[in-house]
């Protein structure tokens, strides 16, 4: 069993930055992980995969060259670099876990979610 606990979510003005961090209770060193996110009244879509020891990470491309993943296995923690934020990036932002997929936007390859931050971008 895996508890993952996301922070660092806050209200923030258009090109703003903002970094979120996973905290997980066990050793994420054994997961690939990976950052989602809601939007009010969509589906939960992918924005950014990480493979087990940081060498592969992976984006959507509504993401692609202002997010970063990255992650610390001897902290348990996983980090998501927000740049340049835009009014679409407004959403709840969960971490997840899985033990190994094919597909990083296929949520029921991921065993465990966080409770999630929610991150606001509006002037």
């Amino acid at each position: 069993q895996v508890r993952l606990v996301e922070s660092g979510g806050m209200l923030l003005q258009p090109g703003g930055s903002l970094r979120a961090s996973c905290a997980a209770s066990g050793r994420t060193s054994d997961y690939v992980m990976a950052w989602f996110r809601q939007a009010p009244g969509k589906e939960r879509e992918f924005v950014a995969g990480i493979s087990r020891i940081g060498a592969i990470t992976y984006y959507a491309e509504s993401v692609k060259g202002r997010f970063t993943i990255s992650r610390d296995n001897a902290k348990n923690t996983v980090y998501l670099q927000m740049n340049s934020l835009k009014p679409e990036d407004t959403a709840v932002y969960y971490c997840a876990a899985s033990l190994g997929t094919h597909d990083w936007a296929d949520r029921r390859a991921y065993l465990y979610w966080g409770q999630g931050t929610q991150v606001t971008v509006s002037s």
